[in-house]
């Protein structure tokens, strides 16, 4: 029993046209005969499926290695130049962004005299929860650090011997604002 392999017709192709071949001069081959109890296999054509295959895993191969590596370099990337960081800044926005005076902040660590203390994670709280441990009495906004550092930023919210505390939120070499809090009573 023989076996014959040929491409697959595509059904959604058109049917093709036979060629149409001029008769030209040309020296007779000497046939041969087919071998004992067998018929001539047909031959495949140079662009057969098999060939187009092996073709095509070698290009995805690389291109998947080239994804590779520019996903390692950006990881590294954003490791050394800080892209996670602004990411995490993305996520954890600064949850004292909207509070105004009347507002309340829970617990901050405790800072005696002219102290400062940098602080992560305040955040506004309702008033009536146990967590409010800051009322907010006042509000500047477009302060620079210096302004921010001056002791007269927020005279004007504290009563006399009241004590007063400063919470700023301004990156460096801009503006931002400060809140101006006291102990909720």
């Amino acid at each position: 029993m023989s076996e014959q392999v040929a491409p697959p017709t595509a059904p959604d192709a058109a049917p093709t046209e036979p060629a149409v071949e001029t008769p030209q001069a040309a020296e007779p081959k000497p046939a041969e005969p087919p071998a004992a109890g067998s018929q001539p296999a047909e031959s495949q054509p140079a662009g057969s499926q098999p060939a187009e295959q092996e073709a095509k895993k070698p290009g995805a191969k690389k291109a998947l290695k080239i994804a590779g590596a520019v996903l390692v370099f950006v990881v590294v990337a954003g490791l050394k130049f800080g892209v996670a960081s602004a990411i995490g800044n993305y996520f954890n926005k600064d949850e004292t962004a909207d509070a105004k005076a009347g507002d309340c902040i829970a617990e901050l660590p405790e800072v005696t005299g002219t102290e400062q203390e940098k602080v992560d994670g305040a955040k506004v709280v309702e008033c009536t929860s146990t967590d409010a441990a800051y009322s907010v009495v006042g509000r500047v906004n477009d302060q620079t650090e210096a302004q921010a550092n001056a002791d007269t930023t927020c005279e004007q919210y504290f009563k006399e011997d009241e004590q007063g505390y400063i919470y700023s939120s301004i990156e460096p070499g801009k503006t931002g604002y400060v809140l101006c809090l006291t102990k909720k009573a």
